[in-house]
């Protein structure tokens, strides 16, 4: 008698199914490949100046480098994390790392601003296939409590570490050699994953039945809409005609998606997910922690080149202290999981978050990097790394394995969209408070990303309140 698992050929290396090495194998594979997608988030800022010099970009065309890439990842998310549930995580995976990696390839080598763009939104396009699939392979194999918690906390870090370590790797590539190496570096490495994968890591179970094309189709379109809405207003500001209209058409796709959902025997997005009142709160802290954490790093990059007078690299340095703490904080968090329970470590970390963006409130001209930015570094680096995980336990928690995609999908759907939301609005507090400013442009650019900040601040302790009222966070068993 033929036992229940998915069939698979072994003739196909991305499908067939493999007993898996010792976990920590596995995590150093899966962590790679999404250390890859979130390093790439932020590496080529450092390099936007050689970039725009060497392939004649407009000051206007020059923020679509950021912006192709963001539009792909977050319009995709949702799709890629439904793929993996019915196409199979692994595999899934592997050809995100594969599409991203040629993609690297072929943005290294453009030789026009056109080229470089296309280049970028099919990065976009394969990272939406992988972030999803390397928190569902986490969640599957790893079993729920103390090994997953590890798992969790080395995952989370790497979310939060990936960004600044981008900046300093751009910085490095940028002043050592050229910016087209802070794309070409993950050829080797999305090579090395690729060929790790089907390896070390097990296949999950494919869920076989109908593909939502209509949630798929709306849930898409709907966050793509919503994602260009975003950019068009940290561009043109809130009374951008296309921003308006990018809100209104996402607003009628999302809301049809909600009901199309609803109805759907197999959805792209089980709305059963939000049932759970913990992982609903965590759902809202997902999407809100990293709206004030985008914003800093962007006008703290500003404000090291602009009004430190910092090289490309030395700017990328100068986060090295966030991520140094987050790293460290972070590894104590699975103990203190085990012993005190999500919901205390998440509200120490989130109130951490919001001290750090409320003394970045306060930062003047003339503030130096020791006086005015080292303090708030460490206490966003503690911060994030004790409320990244939590999160993303809370959400994963109880998730029923034929679902984990769609969970992962949405967490990551938020994540991205929440930075993209923060960065668009304290971009536009910076330009209304510094439209008819007065000075030097230092001090414009320093009091403007403070008035940022402020705002960030009260984007954190959203998330704060919203997190203490909402998860109620039981405290769990006591395990050896």
């Amino acid at each position: 008698m033929s036992t229940p698992s998915a069939p698979s050929t072994t003739t196909d290396p991305l499908s067939a199914p493999r007993p898996p090495a010792r976990l920590g194998t596995v995590l150093l594979v899966v962590v790679t490949a999404y250390l890859m997608v979130g390093v790439d988030s932020t590496v080529v800022n450092v390099a936007l100046p050689d970039i725009q010099q060497d392939l004649d970009f407009s000051r206007t065309g020059l923020s679509w480098v950021l912006n192709s890439y963001t539009l792909a990842f977050g319009g995709l998310l949702l799709l890629g994390g439904r793929v993996g549930d019915i196409a199979g995580r692994r595999r899934t995976l592997t050809l995100g790392v594969l599409l991203f990696a040629t993609a690297s390839l072929l943005g290294g080598l453009a030789t026009d601003n056109a080229w470089l763009l296309a280049a970028r939104a099919l990065q976009g396009a394969g990272a939406a296939l992988t972030a999803p699939s390397t928190l569902a392979l986490i969640t599957t194999n790893f079993p729920e409590g103390p090994r997953r918690h590890h798992a969790l906390s080395i995952y989370s870090s790497t979310a939060g570490i990936g960004a600044s370590v981008g900046l300093v790797l751009g910085g490095m590539l940028t002043s050592w050699a050229s910016w087209r190496w802070a794309l070409l570096i993950n050829v080797p490495i999305g090579i090395a994953v690729a060929l790790s994968l089907p390896r070390f890591v097990a296949e999950t179970p494919r869920h076989a039945g109908r593909f939502d094309a209509a949630g798929a189709l709306t849930g898409t379109a709907g966050t793509t809409s919503l994602v260009y809405a975003f950019i068009r207003v940290s561009e043109e500001g809130w009374s951008d005609t296309q921003a308006m209209l990018g809100f209104s058409v996402a607003a009628a796709l999302l809301v049809g998606f909600t009901l199309i959902e609803s109805r759907a025997d197999q959805p792209i997005l089980p709305l059963r997910l939000f049932a759970d009142r913990d992982r609903a709160g965590a759902y809202v802290g997902v999407m809100l922690v990293p709206a004030g954490m985008f914003g800093a790093f962007y006008f703290l990059t500003l404000i090291s080149q602009q009004v430190l007078d910092y090289s490309p690299l030395r700017a990328g340095l100068a986060f090295l202290p966030m991520t140094l703490a987050m790293f460290t904080s972070v590894r104590f968090v699975p103990r203190l999981l085990a012993r005190v329970g999500a919901k205390p470590v998440l509200l120490t970390g989130l109130s951490l978050v919001v001290v750090a963006a409320g003394w970045l409130w306060r930062l003047e001209p003339g503030d130096g990097y020791l006086s005015g930015l080292l303090g708030p570094l460490l206490l966003l680096g503690v911060g994030i790394g004790l409320s990244l995980m939590p999160l993303n336990a809370t959400i994963l928690a109880r998730v029923q394995p034929h679902e984990a995609g769609a969970a992962s999908g949405l967490l990551q759907t938020l994540q991205w969209l929440g930075g993209t939301l923060g960065l668009s609005i304290l971009v536009t507090v910076y330009g209304t408070a510094t439209r008819h400013a007065t000075g030097s442009p230092s001090d414009i650019l320093t009091e403007g990303s403070a008035r940022a900040f402020g705002v960030g601040a009260l984007i954190a302790l959203t998330a704060l309140l919203v997190c203490g009222a909402v998860i109620k966070g039981n405290r769990p068993k006591t395990t050896a």
